[in-house]
């Protein structure tokens, strides 16, 4: 015989048994932005609150979602987003919807999408004509499947030649531009340490004014630099490194011999280790990869 204190035990175990699978998911959620930076690309990082679920369905209101119980994703613009998040029991289901908002950034930023990764850049506001005609071939699509055609292992990556959309393999590229160029825009406070964005061009013989390609750039990845090599520069081409160039470029590398010859008119901010990647590719011997190396340029706003 059972005692009755142990009966009641077990019927209300078999109760909260029968209510429980009986009960209807909850679903909510909070949201945190890393480091507290909700400028764009921002990532959130989301904590999953809901009761009584066995899966759960996001959709981060930019056409991204996932089936993580606790998701981080990252917003490249700017906006307001309305965050769904579907928490389900078996046939039984509950939506829950929140807002959050990813401010535009405040810098002029682009991200430079490869088959080995993305690479954020952020564009110098000290060389506005390069930044802007830059920006403008961005949003157009210019830069949407042309190749990194020339790769020089321990100096740069370049592309940005119409030509390498359609090129045929083994074929000579680098002459290809939107039909203009643009003027040099030298600074004292942009050189070429390792991940700076600029611009190539035609030689000194052709174009003594030194202006740059209207498409062409190249990323560097550059070599170990020593102040003795800086000294050197100095002498040949005269003009003075400031002491936080020289920090940098023996701290980072980078091709100091390009200064005041070619316009750095951006620097790599984020992915640093995608132009390492790159730059170990197998390439014939005109410096064209063997393999296609494609990217894709989006304007971060």
């Amino acid at each position: 015989m059972i005692p009755f204190n142990r009966f009641c035990i077990i019927i209300n175990l078999a109760s909260i048994a029968l209510f429980a699978s009986c009960a209807r998911p909850v679903a909510d959620f909070s949201y945190a932005y890393a480091n507290d930076n909700r400028q764009a690309p921002a990532t959130v990082q989301f904590d999953n609150k809901s009761r009584v679920a066995e899966s759960f369905q996001w959709r981060f209101g930019d056409g991204n979602a996932s089936s993580d119980s606790l998701p981080q994703h990252i917003y490249k613009a700017s906006g307001t987003y309305d965050v769904q998040l579907t928490a389900t029991k078996g046939r039984k289901a509950k939506i829950i919807t929140r807002q959050l908002t990813i401010d535009p950034p405040s810098v002029c930023l682009v991200e430079i999408e490869t088959p080995f990764g993305s690479m954020l850049v952020e564009l110098f506001d000290a060389t506005p004509q390069h930044r802007d005609n830059f920006l403008k071939l961005a949003e157009q699509g210019f830069y949407d499947s042309l190749l990194f055609h020339r790769i020089i292992d321990g100096f740069m990556i370049q592309g940005g030649d119409p030509q390498s959309r359609r090129a045929t393999a083994g074929e000579s590229l680098g002459a290809g531009g939107p039909g203009y160029t643009i003027p040099a825009e030298f600074s004292d406070t942009l050189v070429h340490l390792k991940g700076a964005l600029a611009a190539a061009r035609q030689g000194d013989q052709v174009n003594p004014q030194k202006r740059s390609s209207g498409s062409q750039f190249y990323i560097v990845q550059g070599q170990r630099v020593t102040s003795g090599t800086l000294d050197q520069i100095e002498a040949r081409k005269g003009f003075r490194y400031t002491q936080a160039h020289r920090e940098a470029y023996v701290e980072m590398g980078g091709t100091p011999f390009l200064d005041k010859d070619y316009t750095v008119f951006g620097r790599v901010i984020k992915g640093l280790e995608v132009v390492d990647v790159i730059a170990k590719v197998q390439t014939d011997p005109r410096d064209r990869p063997q393999e296609d190396v494609r990217m894709k340029i989006r304007v971060i706003k």
